[in-house]
Parts: C-alpha cells; structure tokens; sequence
C-alpha cells in the first residue's frame, strides 16, 4: 500500500499558512484616564487640606477668653507699675519686675489672639496711668489712694486662677502659654511679693 502524504498547505505571498488568523493584541493603557484620577485625587487632598485648616479655627469662645486674659495682663502691669511709684525703693524694685514680666505676658497673649484670628486686638481695658480732666467735685475731695503691693498681689491671685483654668480648657501651645502665665502670677506672689499679701 503507498503511502499517502498528506496534502501541502496553501500558503500566502508572505508564507503564512492562508488560514492564519491575527491575534488582537491589546491597546495600550488609557494615560488620559490616569491623569483625570491622579488630577482628582490632588484636587480632593488640596480640599482635604483646607478643610482641615479651617476646622482647626478656634472657636469665638476661645479668642474671647484669650482677650479677657490680655486684659487683666495689661491692668496687672499698670497697676504694678502705679504702686511701684510710691513704694520703697527694694518693694519698687520687685514690683517693676511684676510689671514688665506682665507686659510680656501680655505681648504673648496679643501675639496668639493675633494669629489664630487674624486681627491684632485693641486695647480695652481702662489704662491706670492715662489722667483725665478732673471734674469739678474729683478737685473739691481727696486725691485717690495710690495701689499698694497688696493690691497688686490680690489681683495678681486671681489672674493666676483664671489662667490655670483657662489652660486646661485649651490644648498645645495656648495651654502651654496659660499655664506659663498662671505660674508666673502665682511666683510672683509667692516670691517676688511674698509677705505683702493682705491678712485674712
């Protein structure tokens, strides 16, 4: 029996059998799709972002009390200052030291109320050194009595509370700056001023 080849294949021009079929091959990635993600993901970090900021504002609340505490730096200050002006030169001394470590404080306080509002504060509280016109019945009775260290002490007492509470009602650097204050106010009147305190 012959044996029998099999019949030859029919190729094309180029020498592919002619039932060759093409594979699709894939198309490339979509680069235009990517950017559009990677554009919106930028977009909504950037929002992210300001979002935080925003909410990180404090609240009113807290720049008022922040502005309440400047106050009573400030009237600390002068009314140190003012009791310094009549009291011995070694109590004028100490006293001098309360009012400039107040006008520190008071600087610092400013300085934050600034930044976290965006607007410098104004002076509110009254200044103990500024002179009015005397009226006419402030001339007919006695001169007003200058503040003691005393005085000064008192007030002084209830700054140091005030901040120590104001303190643990804030956090990071205001808690931080507060409790710096409180205990400033408190050695002072342990301290710098001790054995002027007012007897109970």
């Amino acid at each position: 029996m012959a044996n029998v080849r099999p019949p030859t294949p029919v190729r094309d021009r180029w020498g592919a059998p002619s039932g060759w079929q093409d594979v699709a091959v894939p198309s490339a990635p979509n680069t235009v799709s990517r950017r559009r993600v990677l554009a919106g993901a930028a977009a909504l970090a950037l929002l992210g972002s300001v979002a935080a900021a925003c909410g990180s504002r404090p609240p009113v609340k807290d720049v008022d009390a922040l502005l309440g505490q400047l106050d009573r730096a400030r009237s600390d200050g002068e009314l140190a200052a003012d009791a310094a002006a009549t009291a011995p030169p070694k109590l004028a001394a100490a006293l001098t030291a309360v009012a400039a470590q107040r006008a520190a404080h008071a600087q610092a306080l400013a300085a934050e109320i600034t930044r976290i509002s965006g607007e410098a504060p104004t002076t509110s509280a009254p200044s103990a050194t500024s002179t009015t016109p005397p009226s006419s019945t402030a001339a007919s009775g006695p001169p007003p009595k200058p503040p003691t260290a005393a005085d000064v002490v008192a007030a002084l007492e209830q700054s140091a509370d005030g901040a120590s509470l104001l303190a643990t009602q804030q956090s990071g650097y205001r808690a931080g700056l507060l409790g710096s204050i409180a205990a400033a106010c408190t050695a002072a009147t342990t301290v710098t001023l001790a054995g002027t305190r007012p007897a109970s």
